[in-house]
C-alpha cells in the first residue's frame, strides 16, 4: 500500500500543510501586524537593545585595534566604553547648557523678527501678503454666514498642584537610567560578542551554520562600515560647520553643528531639517542679508567638498537599501519610535536587509528594498521591447555602450534579448507578430547605434555568406556579425529568412563564398541548422561551415551539428568571429574564394512570389 501523501516541501526546506495553503496571506499580514504591535508597545525595552547594538557595531573595530595593539580585551573595551560616554556626556551637557540659553533668549529674537517684518512692510514687501489675507477673510466670512451660529462651549480649565517632587525625579532619572542601561549592555556586548555569536548559531543550527556565518558576517561588515564612515564625515562636518558660523558671528554655533551632524544620519531630508534652523536664526540675529549669505555659503560649500571629495575616500561602504525604500523605512521607524526611530531608520534597515538575504521565506525584501538593480540589463532590454518603447531601449543601449566595450554589446546585451523573445515564443507567452517586432526594434537600434568594425582594404577580402536557419531573430542575429566581423578584410552577404533552403543553396553556387555562417539562435532550430548543414557539406564539400548557436548555455546539441558537416559551432558572436579570423589567417586567400569587392550592405532579399 502507498503511505500517507506527504505535505509539499516550501522552499526553505519545511513541510506546509495543503489546508493552511490558502490562509498563508491572511498569517503573513497578522505577522506583520504582531511584530508592528510589538515594536511599538515594547519601545521602551527595545530603543535602549537598539541603541547598545548599534553602538556595539560602532565600537568593536576600535576595540579589536587597541586589543590587536597589546590590551588586553577587558581594558580594551573599559577605554573604548569610557571614552565614547565621556565624549557623549560633555557633548550633551554642553548642548543642553546651549538650548537652555537659546530658550531665554528667544522673546528677544522674537522681538526682532516682528521688527524686521514691520520694517518690511512699510516698505512695501507685505502688500502681497495683505491682498491674500484680504482674500481668505473674505472666503471665510462667506463660509461662517452658511454655516448657523452655535453657542460656544465654555472652556473648562482644571486648576490643579503642580508637579510633584517625584514626578520630577523621575523625569530626571528616567533618561540617566535609559543612558546607563545602553552603557552596560554595550561593555557586555563587547565582551561576549563570540559567546552570544556562538549561541546564535546554535539556536538556528548547525545545518545552517555558513548562511549564518555569512549573514553575520555582510550585517557586522556593512553595519560597521555604515556607522564607522557615517560617524566620521558627520563629526567633521558637524565640527567645521560650528567653527565657521562662530567665525561668523552666529550665537550658539555649536549647538548647529551638533544639529547638522546629528541630523546628517537622517539621508536626504535630515540636511536641510539641519540646516534651515541655523539659516532662520541667523535672519534673527543679524541686520541685513550678508551674514546669512553666509550661512549658507558656508554650508553649500562644505556638502560640495564632503560629497565630492570625502564621502567617496572615507565612506565607501554603501547602505544597501534603495532610496525609495530607505524613505519608507525612515517614515515607518519614526511612526514607531519617534526621533529615535529616525536617527535609527538606516542601521535597522540594513540589518533587517540583509537578514531577509538569508532567509527564503523574506526573499522579497531586498528585491523592493535593495539598491541593487531590479533587472539586469538583457532583461530591461527586453522588457522595453515588450513594452514597444523603442526610444527608452535605445538608452539602454547607450548606457551599456558608456559602461562596456562596443565590442561586447552583441553578447552581453542584444543576444541575450533576442534569446529570451524565443524562448517566450517557443512557450507560447509572446505571438508571431511581438517575436517579429522584437526582431525588427532590435535591428533599427543595431543599424543607428552600434558600431561597425572595418579597416583600410589591404587587398582581396575573403567573401562570406551568412544565412539565418529559421527566423527574423536569426536574420537579426546575422547582421550584428556582419557589423562585428572587419569589413576590410571580410565581404560579408547576407540571406534573408524569406529565402528557401533550394534558394539558399543556389545564392552559394553563385557567389562562391569561401565561409558560409549559418545563424541558429536557441531554443529550438536545431533540426533546420541540421538539415541547412547537411545540405551544404553534401553540395560544397570544401566550403567553410560555421554555425552560430548565440547565447545558448552549454554544448550538448553541438555534436549533432557537427555530425551533419558543421566545421565549428559558436556560443558567442564574438568567439564566432575570432575562429573566422583564424580560418582566413590560416588558409591561403585563393583558397577562401577572394574578393576584390567593396563591402556591400546586407542583403535581405525578399522571396520571389
Amino acid at each position: 500500500m502507498d503511505g500517507p501523501p506527504t505535505a509539499p516541501v516550501s522552499s526553505s526546506g519545511l513541510r506546509t500543510s495543503p489546508t493552511l495553503r490558502p490562509l498563508r496571506p491572511l498569517i503573513i499580514f497578522g505577522t506583520v501586524v504582531l511584530v508592528t504591535a510589538s515594536l511599538y508597545w515594547a519601545r521602551d525595552v527595545l530603543i535602549p537593545l537598539a541603541l547598545a547594538t548599534l553602538l556595539t557595531f560602532l565600537l568593536n573595530p576600535v576595540a579589536n585595534k587597541l586589543q590587536r595593539w597589546g590590551f588586553g580585551r577587558a581594558a580594551s573595551v573599559l577605554m573604548v566604553v569610557a571614552l565614547a560616554f565621556s565624549l557623549i556626556a560633555g557633548a550633551g551637557w554642553a548642548l543642553t547648557q546651549q538650548v537652555s540659553t537659546l530658550g531665554e533668549g528667544v522673546p528677544k529674537y522674537t522681538a526682532v523678527i516682528k521688527e524686521k517684518l514691520a520694517r518690511w512692510r512699510q516698505q512695501g514687501g507685505g502688500r502681497f501678503l495683505g491682498r491674500v489675507r484680504s482674500s481668505v477673510d473674505e472666503v471665510v466670512g462667506e463660509i461662517e454666514k452658511a454655516v448657523p451660529a452655535r453657542d460656544k462651549p465654555v472652556p473648562v480649565v482644571i486648576q490643579g498642584s503642580q508637579r510633584g517632587l517625584l514626578s520630577q525625579v523621575t523625569a530626571v532619572t528616567e533618561p540617566l537610567a535609559t543612558v546607563g542601561l545602553v552603557a552596560l549592555l554595550v561593555v557586555f556586548m563587547l565582551f561576549e560578542r563570540a559567546e552570544m555569536r556562538n549561541r546564535l548559531i546554535r539556536l538556528v543550527g548547525y545545518g545552517r551554520m555558513t548562511l549564518t556565518t555569512r549573514a553575520l558576517d555582510e550585517a557586522s561588515e556593512r553595519i560597521s562600515g555604515y556607522l564607522v564612515g557615517q560617524s566620521i564625515v558627520n563629526a567633521t562636518i558637524g565640527l567645521t560647520f560650528a567653527v565657521g558660523l562662530w567665525l561668523i558671528g552666529l550665537p550658539y554655533a555649536l549647538l548647529w553643528g551638533a544639529l547638522l551632524a546629528g541630523l546628517r544620519f537622517v539621508p536626504y531630508v535630515g540636511v536641510w531639517l539641519a540646516v534651515l534652523p541655523s539659516i532662520l536664526f541667523s535672519l534673527a540675529v543679524f541686520d541685513g542679508w550678508m551674514k546669512p549669505v553666509s550661512v549658507a555659503a558656508l554650508f553649500v560649500v562644505l556638502e560640495v567638498i564632503v560629497g565630492g571629495v570625502v564621502e567617496p575616500i572615507v565612506y565607501s561602504q554603501r547602505a544597501g537599501v534603495s532610496k525609495v525604500a530607505l524613505l519608507v523605512a525612515i517614515a515607518v521607524w519614526t511612526w514607531l519610535w519617534g526621533p529615535m526611530g529616525l536617527l535609527l531608520a538606516t542601521p535597522l534597515t540594513v540589518c533587517l536587509l540583509v537578514l531577509a538575504k538569508y532567509i527564503p521565506e523574506m526573499s522579497f525584501v531586498p528585491i523592493l528594498a535593495g539598491d541593487e538593480p531590479a533587472l539586469e540589463p538583457p532583461a530591461s532590454y527586453y522588457q522595453r521591447l515588450l513594452a514597444e518603447d523603442l526610444d527608452e531601449a535605445s538608452e539602454i543601449v547607450e548606457a551599456f555602450l558608456k559602461a562596456q566595450p562596443a565590442e561586447q554589446l552583441y553578447d552581453g546585451l542584444l543576444i541575450p534579448a533576442l534569446v529570451c523573445a524565443k524562448a517566450d515564443f517557443a512557450r507560447q507567452r509572446l505571438s508571431e507578430d511581438g517575436l517579429n517586432f522584437v526582431a525588427r526594434g532590435t535591428l533599427e537600434i543595431v543599424e543607428d547605434a552600434a558600431p561597425v568594425a572595418a579597416s583600410e582594404p589591404t587587398g582581396e577580402r575573403v567573401r562570406v555568406l551568412g544565412c539565418p536557419a529559421r527566423d527574423k531573430a536569426d536574420e537579426v542575429a546575422l547582421e550584428m556579425f556582419r557589423r562585428l566581423v572587419d569589413a576590410g578584410r571580410f565581404d560579408v552577404e547576407l540571406a534573408s529568412t524569406d529565402v528557401l533552403a533550394s534558394e539558399a543553396v543556389a545564392m552559394v553556387e553563385t557567389s562562391s563564398p569561401a565561409v558560409i555562417i549559418l545563424s541558429s539562435l536557441p531554443p529550438g532550430g536545431l533540426a533546420q541548422a541540421r538539415y541547412f548543414c547537411k545540405r551544404l557539406r553534401t553540395r560544397f564539400p570544401d566550403v567553410k561551415i560555421l554555425v552560430g548557436r548565440w547565447g545558448e548555455d552549454g554544448d550538448a546539441h553541438w555534436d549533432v551539428l557537427r555530425s551533419a558537416g558543421a566545421d565549428h559551432v559558436g556560443g558567442s558572436l564574438l568567439e564566432t568571429r575570432d575562429h573566422l579570423e583564424q580560418v582566413a589567417a590560416l588558409r591561403p586567400l585563393s583558397e577562401l574564394g577572394g574578393s576584390g569587392r567593396p563591402p556591400q550592405t546586407p542583403l535581405f532579399a525578399e522571396r520571389a512570389s
